[in-house]
Formats: structure tokens, C-alpha cells, sequence
């Protein structure tokens, strides 16, 4: 990714305003927990975007939770200006949209579903069905992994020989990973069309929200912050080792 330190910097925020904002979404539970107890984590995904005058982070949460029904990947967008937000007309009144903008100033929620429904599933169940051999991925239809797959990849079955929706969802994102997450236009959804993609993470230091670690708290977001503001990719010196494998969130979705 090139850095964007050449540009005359305009932007007037600072890194503890980004912070500011990102603990303010930990508090009003808009704001990543990768240990949800009603989402079971399959792959995660943070990028950075930036212009002259702006900011964006885009976290992106693919897995499964049984109360949505399908697996989705959850694009949360943290900016200072957002692009295209929700409609006046999907709200029951002008007062009802005022008060979403007024709760959620700097950041916006879309979900995209990557893997279509079809009879591979057993809704009630939670899990695939015995029949099935394949399944629809971005409109492509790829064969169903076999058991053996399974613990090649390191995801223990746990009611053998079934295969829960959630095990089926860490495995495709360990073998279709850019299929599962999302493309550049469904990431860059409520981003600023001249902004520019600076930095992109397939793994971080994520804080433990439920243990009260905040983003303001974390070496890794205070780092990203001064990227962000800088433009300076070389700013972001991670040292903690990452998290954000599903393995370090065992909680996730077991509610």
C-alpha cells in the first residue's frame, strides 16, 4: 500500500479524536466484539482509507450467527464523514432517522451475505445437510468440504459426523478467504469516494472489550490512529502478537 505523507494534510483531527470515537462505539456495542456470544467468528479483515481531509477504518466480521440464519460478513465503518448513509424512507418517521444519525455519527453497518441459501443447510439444526454435496459462494457453486478437511485445517468437529454451519464457515475462510469477505466496492460501501485505500490487515491485536480493553487502551489502535491521520503506513509497528484468529475467541456465538 503507498503511503499518502506527500499530500498537504489538511485534516483536522487527531489521533485521540479517532480514539475518542472508536471507545464511544465500544459503549454503545457499535463497535466490533469478536467474542459476540451470538456470533460465531470465522475470519476478520481491518483496512485504512484516507484522502486530503478525511479518515475511514473498515472492520469486516465474517461468520455465522444462528439467529440470522445464513452466514454474513458484518462491514462496520468507523469514519469522519460517511458515504451514502441509510435512507430517510427506511425509517418509520423523520424523528426515528434523526435519532439513528444523532446515536451513530462516525459509523455505519452493512452485512453482506457471500454464500447463498439452498438446501445445504438444516435451518432448524444448525447445521449441513447430510444430503447435500455442494453450495452457491458468490454466485459459483463449489463442492462441500469432506471430513477429512476438517482437521487438515484445524477445526475439530464437535458432534461428529454432523458438520454445524459455524465449522463449515472456518473452513471456507481458510480455503475461499476473498470469497467469504468482501470485495472492494462492498468494503468501501459508506466510504468517501476520493478516498484512497492505505492499509490493509488480514490480522491485528483486537482488544478484549469484554475485559474492559478499549481502543484507546490498545498499542495496535493507537497506532492505526496516527496512521490514519498521518498517512505514514510505516507508523504502525505491531508487536503484540495477533488475535483475531477465531481460535483466541472460543466465547463467540455459545450464547
Amino acid at each position: 500500500m503507498r503511503s499518502l505523507h506527500w499530500e498537504v494534510r489538511t485534516i483536522n483531527w487527531t489521533p485521540a479524536d479517532i480514539l475518542s470515537i472508536l471507545d464511544a462505539c465500544c459503549d454503545a456495542y457499535t463497535f466490533p466484539m469478536l467474542d459476540n456470544g451470538y456470533v460465531y467468528l470465522a475470519a476478520t479483515r481491518l483496512s485504512l482509507y484516507r484522502s486530503s481531509a478525511d479518515w475511514a477504518m473498515v472492520i469486516e466480521v465474517f461468520g455465522f450467527s444462528p439467529r440470522a440464519g445464513l452466514p454474513d460478513n458484518a462491514i462496520q465503518t468507523f469514519a469522519s464523514v460517511l458515504y451514502e448513509r441509510d435512507p430517510p424512507d427506511r425509517y418509520v418517521d423523520r424523528s426515528s432517522y434523526q435519532k439513528y444519525l444523532a446515536r451513530n455519527p462516525h459509523n455505519e453497518f452493512r452485512a453482506v451475505h457471500p454464500i447463498e441459501d439452498g438446501p445445504w443447510q438444516n435451518e432448524e439444526e444448525e447445521t449441513v445437510a447430510e444430503n447435500a454435496d455442494g453450495l452457491i459462494l458468490r454466485g459459483r457453486g463449489i463442492p462441500l468440504p469432506k471430513a477429512s478437511d476438517y482437521k487438515e485445517h484445524g477445526i475439530e468437529l464437535e458432534k461428529p459426523p454432523h458438520v454445524q454451519v459455524f465449522e463449515l464457515c472456518r473452513l471456507l475462510a481458510a480455503t475461499h478467504r476473498a470469497e467469504v469477505l468482501a470485495t472492494e466496492t462492498e468494503r468501501g460501501v459508506s466510504v468517501l469516494p476520493e478516498m484512497k485505500q492505505i492499509l490493509q490487515l488480514e490480522e491485528w491485536r483486537h482488544p478484549d472489550l469484554l475485559n474492559d480493553e478499549r481502543p484507546s487502551t490498545s498499542d495496535t489502535f493507537r497506532q492505526l490512529a496516527e496512521v490514519l491521520i498521518t498517512g505514514e503506513v510505516a507508523r504502525y509497528r505491531p508487536s503484540p502478537s495477533p488475535n483475531t484468529h477465531w481460535k483466541h475467541w472460543p466465547d463467540g456465538g455459545t450464547l
